[in-house]
């Protein structure tokens, strides 16, 4: 009897091993071949957001098309669910190794139709294929007189979890685009093989052809489903964006929200609740200590206020994720409900991704979100919950939310009140603790976190954003137009200034700031450009930023401008805002697009200097500085001709990255320039610049006109690897250390 027991103990203990590392191998493969597909399709569609943000959608579109092709499977008998479902990982092969389709985007394609279409024919089956593992094989655990199939979502998750963090970190580095496609399909062939085992382990028709019925699931239910999984969805990407746009732009940054957002399905629904049920406890403190950085501009807190963003979003998505956990159905209706929670993760993307950037002119999806997550956490608290149902009269809920109101205006110095620190402190603290008290009902807790999101920020947000001109949003970014110390307005990006410009006179507006200023590396090659190539110079920026540099354009020279986002044309070119251009360079020209792409159609021989100045934020687009992109340099230049590239960053040594190029014969000089105390308070700033030429004695003519003692020699690092089209990696190039 005993050893009945032992063998049967042993056999489910095996039959759950071998369904918990198929579904952990197809999850890593999933998250392994986004990062991957993206690196592949970075030269051929360039580094447009709104490519991204296009591409991102047609992962959630075929994850979902995935759980519905299950969720369809489930109505076959187990062996012929087997039968179908292998055929299709043999018919998928027929794609492997992984790779992109041969073929290249029209000059006018629309990105938001033709990248979808790309990526699909490009990686569709497989992506479909992989994608249906998780439940599929959670339902044929059920079918194999498996335990509660739930827990082993935790495993898929924790797959997607090594995935993501795998790639950046030891993918990348170490192995080339070529190389990488081929171990993916090594472990394609794993995958088949453990789906294999797992089907062998499916009973036959006749001994159990299907699961017990359940009641068919109402529509409320189903929408509980699909609005608890959109929230956790959306607050990933809103808090993504947040940190990397408003708090800070560091590499790698966003691997976190998406690795936490992961891990909490793991927590959720894990067999052990008490992990889960101790983080929802304390996921309305962490919310409302989230919440007070959601609007925050304080720059030396930055860590701390990123740090708060990642556990908010954490505790967060375990308590709305344990409430699914919570509301799970029968089995037998396990598809339909991983079905529903797709659906709600495709909203939540589809909200941050699309309609969020058309209809709001900052991050406001960010607080609606949170707020939202509010509301669902209000009755996380079954003491206050019970003084709320039995002690707390209506009244009171409907005068909270002014009351409420009132006190955020206090924190910014409404009624005749200071505008003091201090008295924002008060009323901040006042809100907290009504919030705390509030967190026994849904809609009070709701309104006072909207109410301490307001009193820390959130009405002068709205008031630059009521004010004409003063933000812009793109699906390239978030540009804010301010007014700066000693009379200078600002453009930023993010969290990037890309711009500074002087006010008071026609004089003051037309002299170059920033990273652009005199004795910066652009300023003494624009300088001498006259001497270098004569008076009809050709002059090639890629990035415009507010239009700075053109205050260095002399009558006769040609200027182009390469811009990805036409609201920087927009803002730019508007008087009311910066007058660089319209000073200095009225009548310049410009060319939309991403400028790697455009360049590679333009002709040959086409500027003496070339400027590459094209850094969103902080972030830095890789296919601008491989070795490809450096051959379409070369070509777009004349012989002699000169390129400039600024690679100022605060978390990047780049330097680096641009010697490696020295190597295919070219002369490289570095420029780093620190503004004395007088060159600041004329808003001039450090900045790195690198001069590169094929020739020599253009670099030597640069040194003798602007002063040999004011460049440094660039030599390639030894043992860094070139970056190429098939190979870059960030990580030897991180200033962990400033």
């Amino acid at each position: 009897m005993a050893s009945t027991a032992l063998i049967a103990g042993g056999r489910q203990a095996s039959t759950r091993l071998s369904f918990i590392a198929t579904i952990f191998t197809g999850s890593f493969l999933l998250f392994l071949v986004q990062p991957m597909i993206a690196r592949m399709a970075l030269p051929r569609l360039g580094g447009a957001p709104a490519v991204w943000n296009s591409a991102m959608l047609v992962y959630q579109a075929l994850l979902l098309a995935g759980y519905a092709y299950s969720h369809w499977l489930g109505r076959f008998a187990p062996r012929r669910q087997a039968t179908v479902h292998l055929a299709l990982f043999a018919v998928a092969a027929a794609m492997l190794p992984i790779r992109l389709v041969r073929t290249t985007p029209p000059a006018d394609a629309n990105v938001f139709l033709w990248v979808p279409w790309f990526l699909a024919l490009s990686i569709g089956p497989l992506f479909l294929v992989v994608s249906a593992q998780a439940p599929l094989m959670q339902r044929w655990f059920t079918l194999s007189d498996g335990d509660d199939p739930y827990p082993l979502y935790a495993a898929s998750n924790l797959g997607s979890f090594c995935g993501l963090i795998v790639y950046p970190l030891l993918v990348e580095p170490l192995l080339s685009l070529a190389t990488q496609s081929l171990v993916w399909s090594l472990g394609y062939g794993c995958l088949a093989l453990l789906v294999a085992w797992c089907a062998f382990r499916l009973p036959a028709a006749g001994a159990r052809a299907a699961m017990p019925k359940a009641a068919p699931v109402d529509r409320r239910t189903l929408a509980a489903w699909v609005l608890l999984a959109a929230i956790p969805s959306g607050l990933m990407l809103s808090t993504t964006l947040h940190i990397t746009t408003d708090i800070m732009a560091m590499p790698l940054l966003w691997v976190l929200p998406l690795g936490l957002y992961l891990l909490s399905f793991t927590v959720a629904f894990a067999k052990d609740r008490r992990v889960a049920a101790w983080i929802t406890r304390l996921s309305p403190i962490m919310l409302l200590i989230a919440a007070c950085g959601v609007f925050s501009d304080v720059p030396v807190s930055a860590s701390l206020l990123a740090i708060a963003s990642l556990l908010g979003l954490f505790s967060i998505s375990v308590a709305i994720h344990g409430a699914l956990y919570d509301r799970r159905p029968d089995p037998s209706q396990l598809t339909t409900f991983y079905l529903a929670m797709s659906v709600g993760g495709v909203l939540g993307g589809l909200f941050c991704a699309l309609l969020a950037p058309m209809v709001f002119d900052w991050t406001y999806e960010h607080p609606i979100l949170m707020v939202a997550a509010a509301y669902v956490l209000g009755r996380t608290n079954p003491f206050l919950e019970k003084f709320w149902k039995n002690g707390g009269p209506e009244r009171l809920v409907r005068w909270s939310i002014p009351l409420l109101l009132i006190l955020s205006l206090v924190g910014q110095g409404a009624f005749g009140l200071p505008n003091s620190r201090l008295v924002a402190m008060f009323a901040s603290f006042v809100l907290i603790a009504l919030a705390l008290l509030a967190s026994g009902n849904r809609v009070v807790f709701a309104a006072a976190t909207g109410a301490l999101m307001l009193s820390m920020g959130g009405w002068d947000k709205i008031s630059l954003s009521t004010a004409p001109d003063r933000m812009t949003r793109s699906f390239f970014g978030i540009y804010s137009v301010r007014e700066g110390a000693n009379d200078t307005r600002i453009l930023i990006h993010g969290t990037t200034i890309h711009g500074i410009q002087r006010r008071g006179s026609p004089e003051d507006e037309r002299v170059a700031t920033s990273y652009y200023a005199p004795g910066s590396g652009a300023g003494l090659a624009l300088t001498a450009a006259p001497a270098l190539f004569g008076d009809h110079a050709r002059i090639d920026v890629v990035g415009l930023g507010a239009g700075t540099l053109a205050c260095y354009s002399r009558p006769g020279q040609h200027w182009l401008y390469y811009e990805i986002d036409p609201a920087v044309v927009r803002i730019a070119r508007n008087p009311q805002q910066f007058t660089f251009l319209s000073r200095c360079l009225p009548d310049g020209k410009f060319a939309i697009g991403d400028a790697r792409l455009t360049l590679e159609r333009s002709a040959s021989n086409a500027a003496d200097v070339l400027i590459v100045d094209a850094f969103s934020s902080d972030s830095v687009p890789m296919h601008l500085l491989t070795k490809e992109a450096f051959q379409t340099y070369r070509r777009h230049l004349s012989p002699t001709g000169l390129l400039l590239v600024h690679i100022s960053n605060r978390y990047l040594d780049l330097r680096p990255v641009i010697a490696a190029n020295v190597r295919d014969g070219w002369v490289a000089r570095a420029r780093f320039f620190a503004p004395t105390p007088a060159e600041t308070r004329l808003s001039q700033s450090g900045s790195l610049w690198i001069a590169l030429s094929t020739s020599p004695s253009t670099i030597a003519h640069l040194e003798q006109a602007s002063g040999a003692e004011r460049w440094t020699p660039l030599q390639p690092q030894p043992g860094f690897h070139q970056w190429t089209d098939d190979y870059a990696s960030i990580l030897p190039i991180i200033k962990w250390r400033d």
